[in-house]
Formats: structure tokens, sequence, C-alpha cells
């Protein structure tokens, strides 16, 4: 049974850090693209940045270039977003989200089939 764990979200003042984890289980993550998404009360779930399965390749959405960094660590099959310069609008619940192998369209939630139950983030200003 795949399952999706995140970690790490919080209260954190603008300007600031911090570090989300997905532990995934059921599953091998190095095989897998790996995506995080965000969702803010109102709003739909929106594309923060992802990681291919293979090559070490990342995307990140515009709003967050620059500012969060997706990285794997697949002998411990975790996914970490580091989110730096935290501004209010960055508030929501953060989801991570899985896919065996290469999806052509990574920033859509459609292509993903696992999820999980998301963290949330709280950046006061």
């Amino acid at each position: 049974q795949v399952q999706l764990v995140e970690s790490g979200g919080g209260l954190v003042q603008a300007a600031g850090s911090l570090r989300l984890s997905c532990a995934a289980s059921g599953l091998t993550l190095s095989s897998y693209t790996m995506g995080w998404f965000r969702q803010a009360p109102g709003k739909e779930r929106e594309f923060v940045g992802a990681t291919r399965w293979r090559g070490g390749i990342t995307y990140y959405a515009d709003s967050v270039k620059g500012r969060f960094t997706i990285s794997r660590d697949n002998a411990k099959n975790t996914v970490y977003l580091q989110m730096n310069s935290l501004k209010p609008e960055d508030t929501a619940v953060y989801y991570c989200a899985g896919q065996i192998f290469t999806i052509s369209e990574f920033a859509r939630p459609e292509s993903y089939g696992y999820w999980g139950r998301g963290t949330q983030v709280t950046v006061s200003s």
C-alpha cells in the first residue's frame, strides 16, 4: 500500500524558512516523479514544483522559483521542499504527490496517482 506522509509545516514569519518532508512507503521512490502542490482556502490546488524520477531534473512554478528547492533522498524514500524567503501568500496546505516514471504534464494534479494528506504552512506578515 502506497503512502505519502508530509511533515515539517508550521507557522513562520515572513522572510523565514521551512523544510517540508514527504516520506514515501510502499513504493520505490527512485522510480517516481514527485510533485509538490499547495492549496489555499477558497483556491484551487496549485503546482509548486516537481522532480523527475531520473536525471535530477526539477521544475518550479514561477511564483516560487529562486525561493523553493526540491530535493530527494532515494535511499530514505523521502522528498524535500526547502522554502526560503517565505511570503504571506505562500500560506497554504502543502501536498506531495507521486506518479511512476515520467509524466508529461507534471504541473497538473490529475497527472499524479498518489497523494499525501498535506501539511499546513502559515506565513505571518
